[in-house]
């Protein structure tokens, strides 16, 4: 059997990732009448009273709706909601397998960003934080701002965050192992949608200023014809030599490659125009930028992908269970940008300097500790800034 009539083979018989389990016994009358009717109406009357409430007599403080309209689920494109059923299921049973938090999976079969925003707005008083995961952009920027400003509880893009944390761990400990401080190294980002810009925001943030993004076009600079309108906003704040190219042009003399495009991007001739010891983070599914065999042929030093098959794979696991754990922890109603820094520098902490090696510079996806460091960083920084309702 192939590895696609497995896969097949598996959901068929599964049916179906996750199940409802209650945590409540009903096996006889009186545990009825306290689980539902009439004892059930006591809880209902406190809440009406204190909102907040919801959060001791519900599951609402650990449990995250994970919501797609099936626009950009995986490397498939625009599938469809039902299709991308599967995907969100999965990740409901990566919460829970990863952070024990409960999570449910919430297919909207719209486009339109008003009609996502009103749903998902709409159903968000049963739950203690939003996963937006799978939306095309630009819609994914739109209902992810707007859902922001209009929620009391945490509002998170994995694939635009998750992906940025992940990567900005990653390279914090590349530069660690290369004895370089961020800003003293030149980044290239090839695949400037929603997961390329947001990691260029974070890498900044955390201070990898030397940028330059490209995509189909080349490189993005200001003024140039194809930028779009997020496109049109980094390019305030990259590129400093205003470099009007390809990526190959952009490549050159550079420390750090990071690809979210696609397959066979970068060749080797490509590799060996860029500075000594450089840095491939070549992160597309399931075929990365460069194979890392030949990438460490021609001269790369450290070189990580999205695969499971190779070293330093480069996996939103590592973030979004402990991310929410930590936020949920603490009943955050944000997770700010000071919160995405703080568990990226948690990941990258999970690897000991004694550890810290070429091959290593990220935790396994099966690192039992990464949870829960991420759950504290975030919980510590969303009680430093004031979002967390309790200590």
């Amino acid at each position: 059997m192939d590895k696609r009539e497995f896969a097949l083979q598996a959901h068929r018989d599964w049916k179906g990732k996750i199940e409802v389990v209650s945590r409540a016994k009903v096996t006889n009358r009186e545990e009825l009448a306290v689980a539902y009717t009439p004892g059930v109406a006591e809880p209902c009357v406190e809440i009406q009273k204190d909102e907040s409430l919801a959060y001791e007599y519900t599951r609402k403080g650990n449990l995250v709706a994970v919501i797609t309209n099936g626009t950009a689920v995986l490397g498939l494109g625009d599938i469809g909601p039902a299709a991308g059923m599967p995907v969100m299921e999965g990740k409901c049973a990566l919460f829970k397998e990863f952070a024990g938090v409960d999570a449910f999976p919430i297919c909207v079969d719209s486009k339109d960003p008003d009609e996502l925003v009103n749903v998902i707005y709409k159903i968000s008083k049963s739950f203690g934080g939003i996963n937006l995961e799978d939306i095309g952009a630009p819609t994914c920027f739109e209902v992810e701002r707007r859902l922001k400003e209009m929620c009391d509880i945490p509002v998170f893009h994995d694939d635009q965050h998750g992906t940025a944390i992940v990567v900005s761990a990653a390279l914090l400990n590349a530069a660690k192992i290369k004895g370089k401080q961020p800003h003293e190294l030149k980044v290239v980002l090839n695949g400037a949608g929603a997961a390329g810009i947001s990691i260029a925001k974070l890498l900044i943030d955390i201070g990898f200023t030397n940028m330059t993004l490209c995509d189909i076009f080349g490189t993005i600079y200001e003024g140039g014809p194809a930028n779009t309108d997020a496109q049109r906003e980094m390019a305030k704040i990259t590129n400093k030599e205003k470099l009007a190219g390809t990526l190959a042009d952009a490549m050159k003399g550079a420390d750090v490659f990071i690809g979210v495009s696609r397959g066979n991007l970068v060749n080797a001739e490509m590799v060996q125009s860029m500075n000594e010891n450089p840095v491939i983070l070549a992160m597309a599914n399931p075929t990365p930028e460069i194979m890392p065999d030949v990438a460490l042929e021609a001269g790369a030093y450290i070189v990580g992908t999205g695969r499971s098959d190779f070293p330093n794979q480069i996996n939103n696991v590592l973030v979004f269970p402990g991310i929410f754990k930590g936020a949920l922890a603490v009943r955050a109603t944000a997770i700010t940008e000071s919160m995405k820094v703080a568990a990226a520098k948690a990941i990258a902490s999970v690897v000991s300097d004694e550890e810290l090696n070429p091959e290593y510079i990220i935790p396994d996806v099966f690192d039992p500790r990464v949870a829960d460091v991420v759950a504290k960083a975030v919980s510590d920084e969303a009680i430093r800034l004031g979002i967390a309702r309790i200590k």
